[in-house]
């Protein structure tokens, strides 16, 4: 069923996003914790081979893919008692936890032949000239030797994300900092809702965001509660990029070929158009 609030999004300005979203060529995905990790927050290899599999889809189309991963924490605190969730221990899991990310990452993205890199970033780098510079140059020395960045919050050094999930806000300043032409943003649900899916079965999925923003940004606001108020920073993530000419997609991680549905225009969870495309009221 389609949301009402789609309406007001010209559905010519729906078709051209998912076009533009097809033919990109740099592509940032970001993955949330819940699509990587199981119940008891330790990494699910079910879901982290799923997720490789999908991004060497892309990868196998010539696409650039950079990789902004959340589940640091999840798998510290699944590998190591954690005594008490203070600031300063789940830094400490974090430390833990991304060590046996990558390590993971690494061989899974081994079975499809294909190498990655690790870059721990903060907002500040990305603010601050020189260290954004060197961040960039790294980026695209990467993609040009075929390597897959992976990039996540430096936990250890920055609380934003331990407080309010920023790494949604980092890859959209990631995706706009290197140019790309799509931000992806994985979740354990289908797309942006009228109401909490998980608690509402007649939620509905939007099926596009656009001009209709404010009044979407509204209804995340007054359904969000600690286990979906993540969608907030999903919503607004994707919409600095849209502000700033880039699509944006929040789909299902665990939705089949969901990378591959996207590039073959296929309508998948919900899309962001393009302010310049569809301004918002």
């Amino acid at each position: 069923m389609t949301s009402p609030t789609t309406e007001v999004v010209d559905r010519s300005s729906i078709e051209s996003t998912r076009r533009l979203a097809a033919d990109a060529q740099r592509v940032v995905v970001k993955a949330g914790t819940n699509s990587l990790t199981d119940a008891d927050s330790n990494l699910d290899e079910e879901k982290l081979a799923k997720l490789v599999d999908d991004i060497d889809d892309l990868l196998d189309r010539g696409t650039e893919v950079l990789l902004v991963s959340s589940g640091a924490i999840g798998a510290g605190k699944g590998d190591v008692d954690v005594p008490n969730e203070t600031i300063e221990n789940l830094q400490a899991a974090s430390t833990v936890g991304q060590s046996h990310l990558m390590r993971r990452y690494t061989e899974q993205f081994e079975r499809h032949d294909r190498k990655v890199a690790q870059i721990l970033l903060t907002q500040e780098d990305l603010a601050d000239p020189e260290r954004f510079t060197n961040f960039h140059n790294t980026v695209e020395t990467l993609l040009e030797w075929g390597v897959v960045p992976i990039i996540n919050e430096n936990d250890a050094i920055a609380i934003a994300e331990i407080k309010i999930g920023d790494n949604d806000m980092l890859s959209a300043s990631v995706a706009i900092g290197v140019e790309a032409d799509l931000l992806v943003t994985l979740t354990d649900v289908g797309g942006v809702y009228t109401t909490n899916p998980k608690t509402d079965s007649d939620a509905e999925r939007i099926e596009a965001v656009g001009r209709n923003y404010d009044e979407v940004h509204r209804l995340v606001e007054s359904s969000a509660n600690g286990e979906f108020g993540g969608i907030r920073t999903k919503v607004e993530g994707a919409r600095e990029v849209t502000e700033h000419g880039i699509p944006a997609v929040i789909a299902r991680s665990t939705a089949d070929d969901v990378l591959d549905r996207i590039a073959d225009g296929e309508p998948v969870g919900t899309i962001f158009v393009p302010v310049d495309g569809d301004s918002h009221d």
